[in-house]
């Protein structure tokens, strides 16, 4: 009972606005699968799919490595820019010496902007009722 050895698998995890991804990065022939589905099939809108696939860019292992992740929360904006942050997370654990390339096009930074919170006694976030002198 020989078993071939498995590859060494990286986790990274991504966050963007209320979305969150968990990566499983391991070198391979370049295939994607984002939550069970292929990469074109979930990041339909060509902007989304180039903000995830980014990293990977940055670095040239486009065809080197097989990425799944699994997404959860927020949109598909969100959920691009966690996956991109997650893939850079995992690069970083797989080779080190990729950090500063990923550093430098800014996907090792977690994006913290996120909604506003609605405050009690006005319509919206900032927005405030009309304000009548008489």
């Amino acid at each position: 009972m020989s078993a071939a050895t498995p590859a060494t698998v990286f986790l990274g995890t991504g966050r963007r606005k209320t979305s969150t991804a968990r990566v499983r990065l391991k070198e391979g022939t370049g295939q994607f699968l984002v939550n069970g589905r292929t990469f074109e099939s979930y990041f339909t809108h060509e902007n989304f799919s180039k903000q995830a696939f980014a990293p990977l860019l940055t670095v040239d292992l486009k065809e080197k490595v097989d990425v799944t992740v699994n997404v959860r929360g927020g949109g598909v904006g969100g959920q691009a820019g966690a996956t991109a942050h997650g893939i850079a997370r995992a690069l970083q654990k797989m080779n080190a010496e990729l950090r500063p390339a990923l550093k430098k096009a800014g996907h090792m930074t977690r994006d913290d902007r996120m909604k506003e919170r609605k405050k009690a006694g006005q319509p919206g976030a900032r927005k405030r009722f009309q304000f009548s002198k008489r």
